[in-house]
C-alpha cells in the first residue's frame, strides 16, 4: 500500500492549483517520492517541505529555473535554505514597510493639500517628514476656516512653491536661532519682531493666522515631541525660544 498526501490533498495543503503541481512534477520541479499502482503521484512530507521553498523562492520573484537551480544545489543543506529565506523575506519585509510609508506619506499629504508625488516630496522635503502632524492637525483644527482655508491654498501649490515655501521657513529659523545665541531674549524687538515675520509667513502661505492662534501654535511648538525636535536640531532650545517670542510680541500688538 502506497502513503503519502494525493495530489488533491497538496493542492488543498499548499493552496495552489493541481495543475501547478502537475507542471512542477514535468519539469522536475517538484517529483512526488511514489505513486500508487495505477500511476497517482503520492507526495511524502519531504516532498511538501520541497514544495515550501519551491513556492517561498517564487513569492520572492525568484523565476522556476532558479529555483530549481538553487534547491538542487547540493552545496546547501535545508537549515541553510532557511536561513537564506529568512534573510530575503526579512529584507522584502523592510521594502514594503518604506513602500507603506511613501504611499501613506502620499495620502497624508492629499489631506494637507500637498499634490507632489513621492519623488518631489522627496526632493523638496528630504528628511523632513510635512505629514508628520497631518492627522492632528485635522484633529484639531479640522472644523475651522482656517483649516479649510489652509487645503485649498495648498492644493495650488507646485514643487517649486513648497520649495520656495521651506526655503524662507528655514531661512527664518536660522534667524531665531543666530538671536537665541547672540543672547537677545525673547521679548526684545529682534525676536519679536521674528515672531511676527513668522505670523506673515502664515498668512501668506497658509491661512490668516491671528495673534490668538499664533499664541496656540507656539504652545504646539514647545510642548508638542515632535514640533519640539524639530526646532531644537536647528538649536537648543529654540522651540521654548520661539514660543515665548511669539507671546511676547502677541502681547505687544494686543497692547
Amino acid at each position: 500500500m502506497t502513503t503519502g498526501y494525493s495530489v488533491g490533498d497538496v493542492s488543498r495543503i499548499a493552496h495552489v492549483t493541481v495543475r501547478t503541481l502537475h507542471h512542477y512534477d514535468e519539469i522536475g520541479l517538484l517529483r512526488p517520492s511514489a505513486r500508487t499502482d495505477a500511476g497517482y503521484r503520492r507526495y511524502s512530507d519531504s516532498d511538501l517541505e520541497r514544495l515550501q521553498r519551491v513556492l517561498c523562492y517564487r513569492d520572492l520573484g525568484f523565476s522556476l529555473d532558479e529555483i530549481a537551480a538553487i534547491l538542487d544545489d547540493p552545496a546547501v543543506d535545508p537549515l541553510e535554505h532557511l536561513r537564506r529565506q529568512h534573510e530575503l523575506l526579512t529584507g522584502r519585509i523592510e521594502r514594503l514597510r518604506r513602500m507603506a510609508d511613501t504611499v501613506k506619506r502620499a495620502m497624508e499629504a492629499r489631506k494637507m493639500g500637498i499634490n507632489l508625488d513621492p519623488a518631489e516630496m522627496l526632493e523638496v522635503f528630504g528628511d523632513f517628514d510635512p505629514t508628520g502632524h497631518a492627522d492632528e492637525a485635522e484633529r484639531r483644527w479640522g472644523d475651522t476656516a482656517q483649516f479649510e482655508e489652509a487645503q485649498r491654498r495648498t492644493a495650488t501649490y507646485t514643487k517649486d512653491d513648497w520649495a520656495r515655501h521651506g526655503a524662507e521657513h528655514r531661512e527664518l529659523q536660522q534667524r531665531f536661532a543666530a538671536a537665541l545665541a547672540g543672547g537677545r531674549p525673547p521679548h526684545s524687538a529682534e525676536a519679536m519682531d521674528l515672531a511676527e515675520e513668522h505670523r506673515q509667513q502664515l498668512n501668506r502661505w497658509m491661512f490668516r493666522c491671528s495673534h490668538e492662534m499664533h499664541r496656540g501654535l507656539g504652545d504646539l511648538y514647545r510642548d508638542d515631541p515632535r514640533f519640539r525636535s524639530g526646532y531644537d536640531q536647528v538649536a537648543p532650545g529654540l522651540a521654548v525660544y520661539v514660543r515665548d517670542a511669539i507671546h511676547a510680541n502677541a502681547g505687544r500688538h494686543e497692547g
